[in-house]
C-alpha cells in the first residue's frame, strides 16, 4: 500500500511539476470581424497584448496589418501560454436574415472549455457563442502540453453552423513547443488553399512584423535562411502542394517528399533552407486549370 501512495504522490508532484514549467504568458487579444467587397468578410486585428510571468506587459499590434485581411491574423504562441480573445462585430446588420448577425471564433487543436466553442447552441446545447451587432464575445484557449502545432481558427455561426469561413473569416494559430527554441526560423509562410486559390500571410520572425500576401502570392527569403510552410486547406477540394526543385522530411516518418496531398482542414507543416528561387504550386488538375501557383524567390 505505501509503494502505491508512494506512486500516486509522485505522479501528483510531477504533475504539479509539469503545470508549473509550462505556465506561460498570457496574450489578450482583441480582433474585429469586418464585411469586404466582394461579399467576402475577415478578421482584423485591433489590439495585442502580451502579459508575461511577471506581469510585464509588451503590446505588439503594430506587428499586424491596420486593415482586415484574408487570411486573418497569423497568432503565434507556445505551449503553456494563454490566449483572451475578445471578437467585436463591425458588419452592416442583416435586418431580414438574424443569422446573419452573429460571428465567432472557432479554434482547433488547444483547450478551452464550453463557453470557447464559438458554435451555435444547437451544436453545443449551450448557448450561441457568438459576437452580435450590439455585444462582443470573448473567447479563452489554453495551449497545454502535446499542442504545439499549426490549427485553423474561423467562423462557425455566420448564416449557418458552418459559419463564413468560405467566405474569407479563417485564419492561422501556430503553437510552438515548450521544448524547443525556433530561433532558427527566420520566416513563417501560412498558405491556405481554398477551392480556388491560394491565400498567404508571412510572419518575419527577426522584426515580428505580419504581412498579408493575398492571393497566389510570391514568397521571399535571405539566402540559406529556414523557412517554414504552414499549408492548409479550406473548402472541399482535395489538394496536391508542390514545392519545386526542393525536398522535406515529410513529419513523422524518415521520407523525403516534394509534394503532399492534402483535404479539407488538414495541414501540413515542414522546414526549408532556402537556397535557391523556386515555385510552388497545387498540381490537382482543377487547381491548374485555375492558376494555382506563385514564386519562391530567394535573394542572393
Amino acid at each position: 500500500m505505501s509503494t502505491i501512495w508512494s506512486r500516486m504522490l509522485f505522479a501528483i508532484s510531477l504533475l504539479f511539476l509539469i503545470n508549473s514549467v509550462l505556465a506561460g504568458n498570457l496574450h489578450r487579444i482583441g480582433m474585429f470581424a469586418e464585411e469586404m467587397a466582394g461579399g467576402y468578410f475577415a478578421y482584423r486585428m485591433m489590439h495585442y497584448e502580451i502579459i508575461g510571468q511577471d506581469g510585464s506587459a509588451s503590446n505588439i499590434t503594430s506587428r499586424y496589418s491596420n486593415a482586415a485581411t484574408i487570411p486573418g491574423p497569423t497568432i503565434i504562441i507556445t505551449e503553456g501560454d494563454e490566449v483572451e480573445i475578445e471578437l467585436m462585430y463591425q458588419i452592416n446588420p442583416d435586418r431580414e436574415n438574424s443569422k446573419h448577425n452573429q460571428v465567432s471564433i472557432h479554434v482547433h487543436g488547444v483547450h478551452y472549455d464550453k463557453d470557447s466553442d464559438g458554435t451555435l447552441k444547437y451544436i453545443n446545447l449551450y448557448k450561441d457563442e457568438s459576437a452580435t451587432p450590439v455585444v462582443s464575445y470573448i473567447y479563452r484557449w489554453h495551449a497545454a502540453l502535446g499542442t504545439a502545432g499549426t490549427w485553423p481558427y474561423h467562423d462557425h455561426n455566420m448564416d449557418s453552423h458552418n459559419g463564413a469561413e468560405d467566405r474569407g473569416l479563417f485564419g492561422a494559430l501556430i503553437v510552438n513547443p515548450a521544448s524547443a527554441a525556433m530561433n532558427n526560423i527566420k520566416k513563417e509562410f501560412v498558405l491556405y488553399i481554398v477551392d480556388d486559390a491560394i491565400v498567404g500571410m508571412e510572419t518575419n520572425n527577426t522584426t515580428g512584423q505580419h504581412t498579408p500576401l493575398w492571393v497566389n502570392p510570391t514568397l521571399t527569403a535571405e539566402r540559406d535562411s529556414d523557412v517554414r510552410f504552414h499549408v492548409l486547406a479550406l473548402g472541399t477540394n482535395f489538394h496536391q502542394f508542390q514545392l519545386n526543385d526542393y525536398t522535406w522530411v515529410d513529419p513523422g516518418t524518415v521520407n523525403q517528399i516534394n509534394t503532399k496531398a492534402i483535404g479539407p482542414l488538414e495541414k501540413h507543416v515542414f522546414v526549408v533552407n532556402a537556397t535557391h528561387s523556386s515555385s510552388y504550386m497545387d498540381t490537382a488538375f482543377s487547381s491548374v486549370l485555375l492558376g494555382m501557383k506563385g514564386d519562391f524567390v530567394v535573394a542572393h
